[in-house]
């Protein structure tokens, strides 16, 4: 098994990264979605209340409950597949929970490009609501995003991919990174099945 995990700031390329993945047939487990349902499930708004409800899952369940509750859901799909893609890592107690249960099976790629070139990106998108529609400006929403340890987890980053040329060129950096891993995986599962006992390959 192989599990790459992303890590960056607003509208660094985290999205494409993860789409990506799945043309590549890897599934994705998106970190961001759990937050959403927990906004939804609160009554709020997920375009507006998202970074609220972030800060208070951590509050209540401690700084690694998102990581936590993804966890059932990468092995989940790990059950099914060789390698599973983890959109949105926040901080290094995550990157800590991942590797404690995944170990030299987990990659960590991050993902950053310029606060100008992130800023036109998110206006591009228009999936959240700015500050002039009860949302948050990105200087808040990356000051929030370091406050949760963002920093130390892309310090600690295996692979960091600078997201500043053409879509074209991101997405094929991003494809090498999967095939490489994925390819690496299925290289490890040859060696143990040569290293299985002839009785146990024909059982």
């Amino acid at each position: 098994m192989h599990v790459i995990g992303t890590v960056g700031l607003p509208g660094s390329g985290k999205g494409e990264a993860a789409t990506v993945a799945r043309e590549e047939g890897i599934p994705v487990v998106t970190m961001g979605d759990v937050v959403r349902q927990e906004t939804a499930d609160r009554g709020l708004d997920p375009t507006k209340d998202h970074g609220s409800v972030a800060q208070a899952l951590r509050d209540e369940h401690g700084p690694a409950a998102i990581a936590e509750r993804s966890l059932p859901m990468i092995e989940d799909r790990l059950e099914n597949h060789d390698a599973v893609v983890v959109d949105g890592l926040r901080s290094a107690v995550e990157l800590d929970a991942f590797e404690k249960r995944f170990g030299e099976d987990f990659t960590l790629v991050s993902i950053e490009a310029p606060f100008e070139v992130r800023a036109e990106r998110i206006d591009a998108r228009g999936r959240d609501a700015d500050a002039n529609d009860g949302g948050e400006d990105l200087t808040t929403r990356d000051e929030r995003e370091r406050g949760f340890g963002m920093d130390d987890a892309m310090a600690r980053a295996d692979v960091v991919v600078e997201n500043t040329d053409t879509l074209e060129a991101f997405h094929d950096r991003i494809r090498a990174i999967i095939r490489e891993g994925t390819r690496a995986c299925e290289e490890a599962d040859a060696l143990e099945r040569d290293d299985e006992p002839t009785e146990a390959r024909q059982s």
